[in-house]
Formats: structure tokens, C-alpha cells, sequence
């Protein structure tokens, strides 16, 4: 038994390391990696690792523990390598990951089970794409379920309750360290109350149990909040003006939402949409669980997780990352009920619909690339051959061992499948991310140096600051007099949208000679492109003295 559990958790780390790491710097910096990146940045260059700050301005609107974390790597390695630096938050995931199995296990589920539940949540496509992000939600979520596992463990009376107590209570001020009370909210809450309604909470007469649940609150509160309480201390203005401003966006009308737009959630989950369809619909699923008990647990997590994020008016597709941990124990539910043995035909023509789809998927990879995105992959031939011809065998596996009704080993050709997609049709996802008018912020180190500082007009985007390497301060017109005044035979630059630079131009050129000598555009995709986006783009003005 020892040994099939061994050997489960080093299949799913190597799984894990396909999945999360292969190909890890193939994708742009977004805004939210961007701000995070910045951060790790400044702690290590200006040495200031408490009081945080985003391009030289304090940023106390996110804890500072996955922004740590990712300074560390920036320590060792530098910050010149995305892949390296989201090395953080992939280690993050593999902790989930492993977490889940374990908590399987204590479930009461078979070790076979277990290790169907960590392939699902790994493979779920909103868990694996957040777990090689680097940004705040899989750290603070992650974290945890690593906490719930010991509490869990306090909870069922078992073993040794101090040790579980103070090790669960790190993780979770670990958690509030990373994205403040947002995973208590989530994950933590929604937990406990699936936990009293199926598994009753037995500690009154228990009183070490009850030391331990308080050591485990104790520790986690107090150390949690430690770095928000040293910031009121040391700097209470920002962080006061950033403190209403999150509460604000919470409640009130920003990106506010329905009160029904998660509820579409299990489409985040990728492959495995319509057997978490399937899974959430109780009386369908009673009579085939093997563990009723275990299925209530799980779906009822799962269900208070979606119902508390939905009561919050704001809403973004990222937030419901934590819905989708819980799922993917309870569609192990149904995943284990199929590879039983589907006892209706109707369950076994949805099964075989569903799971052929994705095989038919694999299949038709190939001519679909060949023949409507031929000239897009035109400069990629080898990885087109290499991804159609690996997609074309898995499909054909799916069909395979869906014909003979072999629903486990579906399951790990599903697998498979993603890895395949991983490893071989990422790298094309440079042949879709082109912009003909790409020029990066870096190609601007030519036109500075000791003589110039870079200023951007009105407006900060993180991904400038973040390619430029340096800080580029926030500038209004108040700022350029008094930078212009001061200027003798140095010059400035200035970073603008198209529609201020006429103006800008026209301000100043009495005085002195303003020049617009380039441009950047950081979009991955063309102008044409309804993704593009105009908050990536700037000209480029240099302004010195006219006797100069």
C-alpha cells in the first residue's frame, strides 16, 4: 500500500512539472505579473522589503509574501529570465497539488482516488493557467488548503494536535500574508461549513483539541496580519487611501456583476467541464458515489465557495479560481463512478460523447492547423508537425480505449493529452502573438543613460515600467516645468499617448525643442486585433534647450 502511495505522488509530481513548467516563459507578462514583477524588483534593488512599492510609489494594496518569494528568485538568479521568476509560483501549485491528494486521503478515499483528484485539479485548465501565473490568487489559495489539511487533521481528533496546530496555523497567515483575508473568505469559510453539516463538530470535550484550534487561530491571525500592522505603524496615509479603496470595490459598483455569472463555472475547468456538470448534480450522483458522506462534504464546499463569491458584487473571472479546487474533488466523485462501471446506457452515451469530443479534438488538430492557420505557422514547421502528429496518436488512444470501455486508462490519455498540448503546442502560441509594430520599451536604453530620465505623462502601465527595466515616474504638466526649468545640457524624456502628443508638442516648443524621435508598442497582437490594447503603446519625446 505504502508503495502505490509513493509511487502516486511521484507520478503526479513529474505530471505537475510537465504541466506547470515546460514551456513557463513562452507567454507575455500580463499587468497583474507586472505589478507583482515591479515589486520583487524594487526590493531587491533598493533593499526595502517591508514597505512596498511599485515603481518608486507605495503599493500596499496586496501582501507581500508571493512578491518575496519571487524577489528571492530575482535574488539568485536575476530578473531578466519570466520563466525563472514564475518558478514561485509553479513550486506553489506543486503544493497544492500534493495537498489535494492528501486530503483525499484523509477523506477516506482510495489512494487510486486521490490520485485521480490531483490529475483533475492539475489538469483543470483555470488551475494550471493561474498555477504559471505569477500573481497573487493560486499563492493565497494554495496556502490554504495546505492550512485546511492540518486543520482537518485537528478537526478528526487525530495525532498529535500542537504540531498540526502550529504548522496549519503558519500556512494559514501564510495565506492572509499573500492576498489578505480573500482565501479565509473563499475557501476557509465555505470549508467550515460544509465540514458542521456533514461531519458535525465533536470538540467540547475534548480540551486539548480546543488548545490546539486556538493555538491554530492564534498563530495564523497574529502572524498574517503582522505586515499590515507594521505598515499602519510605519506609513498609515497610503495605506489608509489603499484600505478604502479595496473595501470600496468590494461593495460597491465596480466591475460589479450578477449575482449568476460564476455559475458557468465548471467551463473553467477545461477538459473535465461536463463531468464537473455531471458531478454537481446531487441526485444524479447519489446512488453511484462510493462514499456519500465524503460527496456531500466536497459538494457543499464547493457549492457555499460559489455562493459566498457570488454575493460579492465585484466579479472577475480569476476570483473564481478557488471554486475549482474543491470541484475537482467532487468530479473525482464522478470520474471513480465511471471508471466502476457506468451502470445506464444513457450514462455511458454521455461518457463516450463527452470524452470523444476530445479525442475528435486530437484528431482534427491537424488539418484544422494546416489548413486555416497555414500561413500563420508558416515560420513554426517544426512545432506544427511535432503537435499534430502527438495530438492525431492521443486521439486516436482516447478512441481506443473508449471502445473498449477502459474509462481509467481515458482518463490518464487525457492526461496525456494536456501534456502533449504543453509541451508541443504552446511554442506555437508565438505564431498567434504578432504585432507588426512590436518595438519593446528596452530599445529606448539607447536614447538614455546618465543625461535623461524617463517620465511617463499622466499614466503608468506596469508592463512599460516592467520592460524598461527601470523606474519610469508618473509626470503631469506641473512636473515637466519644473523638470524643464531645471534643465541645463541635459534633456528629458517623456512617454505619451498619440492624443497628447500634438499638444505636448505644442506647449513647449516656444521654449525649447521637442522632438518625438520614437514609439513602443508592447501589444502581442495587431492593431487590428480586439485584444489590442492602447494603455501598451506611447510615442516618445525628448525635450532639451534650444541654445543646447
Amino acid at each position: 500500500m505504502r508503495n502505490n502511495l509513493d509511487k502516486q505522488v511521484i507520478l503526479l509530481f513529474f505530471v505537475s512539472l510537465i504541466i506547470l513548467g515546460v514551456n513557463l516563459g513562452i507567454f507575455p507578462v500580463n499587468i497583474m505579473e507586472a505589478r507583482n514583477f515591479i515589486t520583487a524588483r524594487e526590493m531587491v534593488q533598493d533593499d526595502n522589503w517591508i514597505l512596498t512599492t511599485l515603481n518608486g510609489e507605495p503599493r500596499y494594496e496586496k501582501p507581500p509574501l508571493p512578491t518575496w518569494l519571487t524577489a528571492v528568485l530575482g535574488l539568485v538568479f536575476g530578473f531578466d529570465s519570466v520563466a525563472v521568476l514564475r518558478v514561485a509560483v509553479v513550486l506553489t501549485t506543486f503544493l497544492l497539488v500534493f495537498y489535494i491528494y492528501k486530503l483525499s486521503l484523509k477523506l477516506g478515499l482510495s489512494g487510486r482516488n486521490s490520485f485521480h483528484n490531483g490529475l483533475i485539479l492539475l489538469t483543470s485548465f483555470y488551475i494550471y493557467f493561474a498555477g504559471r501565473d505569477n500573481q497573487w490568487d493560486m499563492y493565497c489559495h494554495s496556502f490554504m488548503i495546505v492550512s485546511i489539511y492540518y486543520l482537518w487533521n485537528i478537526l478528526r481528533l487525530n495525532k498529535e494536535p500542537v504540531k498540526n496546530a502550529v504548522i496549519g496555523g503558519l500556512f494559514l497567515s501564510f495565506s492572509i500574508l499573500s492576498k489578505g483575508p480573500v482565501s479565509i473568505y473563499a475557501l476557509f469559510f465555505p470549508f467550515l461549513l460544509a465540514y458542521g453539516w456533514v461531519y458535525k463538530f465533536e470538540l467540547k470535550k475534548n480540551k486539548k483539541y480546543l488548545k490546539a484550534l486556538l493555538i491554530y487561530l492564534s498563530v495564523g491571525i497574529a502572524v498574517g496580519v503582522s505586515w499590515s500592522v507594521y505598515v499602519r505603524w510605519a506609513d498609515p496615509v497610503p495605506l489608509a487611501e489603499v484600505a478604502k479603496k479595496e473595501t470600496s470595490r468590494w461593495i460597491n459598483d465596480y466591475n460589479s456583476k450578477s449575482f449568476f455569472y460564476y455559475w458557468n463555472f465548471f467551463i473553467q475547468s477545461g477538459i473535465w467541464s461536463i463531468s464537473a456538470l455531471l458531478a454537481l448534480i446531487y441526485p444524479y450522483m447519489k446512488s453511484r458515489v462510493s462514499d456519500l458522506k465524503a460527496y456531500k462534504f466536497t459538494l457543499i464546499w464547493t457549492l457555499a465557495s460559489l455562493i459566498l463569491l457570488s454575493i460579492i458584487p465585484e466579479k472577475k473571472v480569476r476570483y473564481i479560481l478557488p471554486v475549482l479546487i474543491p470541484m475537482a474533488l467532487t468530479t473525482g466523485f464522478y470520474v471513480e463512478y465511471m471508471i466502476s462501471g457506468l451502470k445506464t446506457k444513457t450514462d455511458k452515451i454521455i461518457a463516450v460523447f463527452h470524452f470523444g469530443l476530445l479525442g475528435f479534438i486530437g484528431i482534427s488538430y491537424s488539418p484544422v492547423l494546416f489548413f486555416v492557420f497555414k500561413e500563420k505557422i508558416s515560420g513554426q514547421m517544426l512545432w506544427a508537425v511535432l503537435s499534430s502528429v502527438s495530438m492525431f496518436i492521443m486521439g486516436v488512444v482516447i478512441f481506443y480505449y473508449l471502445k473498449r470501455n477502459n474509462f481509467k486508462k481515458v482518463l490518464y490519455s487525457l492526461v496525456a493529452l494536456q501534456c502533449v498540448i504543453i509541451i508541443f503546442a504552446f511554442p506555437l502560441a508565438k505564431s498567434f502573438l504578432h504585432n507588426p509594430r512590436y518595438r519593446s520599451v528596452k530599445e529606448l536604453h539607447r536614447f538614455t543613460g546618465d543625461k535623461m530620465t524617463l517620465y511617463d505623462y499622466k499614466y503608468m502601465s506596469p508592463e512599460i515600467v516592467w520592460d524598461y527595466g527601470e523606474k519610469v515616474p508618473y509626470i503631469d504638466d506641473a512636473g515637466i516645468e519644473k523638470q524643464l526649468v531645471k534643465l541645463n545640457k541635459d534633456y528629458i524624456g517623456i512617454l505619451c499617448f498619440e492624443k497628447d502628443t500634438d499638444k505636448l508638442i505644442k506647449n513647449w516648443q516656444k521654449k525649447y525643442n521637442v522632438r518625438k524621435v520614437s514609439y513602443l508598442d508592447l501589444n502581442t497582437v495587431s492593431p487590428d486585433n480586439k485584444d489590442y490594447k492602447d494603455r501598451l503603446t506611447r510615442n516618445f519625446l525628448i525635450v532639451f534647450k534650444k541654445n543646447y
